[in-house]
């Protein structure tokens, strides 16, 4: 018995709708981490904390190789590397920028704020490289799996020092400081 298409059906990954949105998000996540790479030597240069500057700068250099990964992604699906503007990263990093702005140079309480920031910017990346992993693996892109999965392990890492960091003394030191 012969299967009927829907107009909706394709017959190849490439030509579906999830592979359309697939490639959307990678091109949204692409630019997201390029302007993030933009973003974070202000950070570090705003940040009191030797341990936070210096997690910063080093989530800069894997954030740089997050870049050159996403291309390779891009290439493992025969897609030219284009970034298309991620209004989520563009909110955060003004989110951030708003922070710097408003706590005093120097305080503990800018490096408390300078974490919240970059953790929710790490949990928009989190999400956005589990998800664009999933689909990868449905879509039969197991190369490009392999690398957006490489990236969420760092992100998560990331994440996981961040916390680290706060709870080291940050965030109890900064509750005490004067306005």
């Amino acid at each position: 018995m012969a299967t009927t298409k829907t107009p909706a059906q394709t017959d190849t990954v490439q030509e579906s709708a999830l592979n359309e949105l697939f490639i959307d998000e990678l091109k949204d996540i692409y630019w997201a981490e390029k302007h993030l790479a933009k973003a974070l030597p202000k950070m570090a240069k705003a940040a009191t904390s030797d341990k936070l500057r210096t997690a910063i700068e080093n989530h800069l250099a894997e954030t740089e190789n997050h870049v050159t990964r996403l291309e390779a992604a891009f290439e493992s699906i025969n897609e030219k590397a284009v970034a298309v503007k991620c209004e989520a990263m563009a909110g955060l990093l003004k989110e951030g920028d708003e922070i710097v702005a408003e706590t005093e140079k120097g305080s503990i309480t800018r490096d408390a704020g300078i974490i919240s920031a970059a953790q929710k910017i790490e949990h928009y990346e989190i999400a956005s490289y589990g998800t664009l992993k999933t689909l990868a693996s449905v879509l039969g892109y197991q190369e490009a799996a392999e690398l957006l999965d490489s990236t969420l392990q760092e992100e998560k890492n990331a994440d996981s020092l961040l916390t680290k960091i706060a709870e080291s003394g940050i965030n109890q030191s900064s509750k005490t400081e004067k306005k």
